[in-house]
């Protein structure tokens, strides 16, 4: 009798260990596959440009930026035809400075980034306290699951009062 509880105790200890999830776990759990190389990852150099004269090149910087370093970020905007500079830059250009002062009118808390970060994880934490599941799933659509809209619903109410949705689909579809 002893050893099938013993079976048993072990067998729950090693259920419930399976069930534990870490305190680093994102959302979305996105991952590559693990022993493979990523591909995304690997960028080809900027191909070496000869200078007109060599007085020209700008002194070396150990460990700083180079030449020939990748800036996708840079590259994406100059060929969409903006202007790469304007990544330097941290502040806010003066076309948005109308809605930025309309947006902080109240103040704007410089911690609410990690301010909603704790929240989210504080109300994650709390909806996975009793949410076992032998399969992993999306934790992001679990978690906000019941603050979701019914877009559908929400179209059908709007039309039933008389509302014209034109970007809608016509209500026969």
């Amino acid at each position: 009798m002893k050893l099938p509880q013993a079976a048993l105790m072990i067998g729950l200890v090693g259920t419930l260990a399976a069930c534990s999830g870490g305190e680093g776990r994102t959302l979305h759990q996105l991952r590559n596959n693990r022993g493979t190389p990523e591909e995304f990852a690997i960028v080809p150099n900027k191909p070496l440009v000869r200078p007109e004269t060599y007085g020209s090149l700008p002194a070396p910087t150990p460990g700083g930026a180079n030449r020939t370093d990748q800036t996708p970020r840079a590259d994406v905007v100059a060929a969409l035809g903006g202007n790469p500079a304007a990544l330097a830059s941290a502040a806010a250009p003066a076309s948005d400075m109308a809605l930025l002062s309309r947006a902080t009118r109240y103040g704007a808390d410089p911690a609410i980034r990690t301010q909603l970060a704790t929240e989210d994880a504080a109300f994650r934490r709390r909806k996975s306290i009793f949410n076992w599941k032998l399969v992993p799933d999306n934790e992001y659509n679990r978690a906000y699951r019941d603050q979701s809209l019914d877009s559908q619903g929400a179209l059908d109410a709007w039309r039933r009062t008389g509302v014209r949705t034109p970007s809608a689909p016509p209500a026969g579809e």
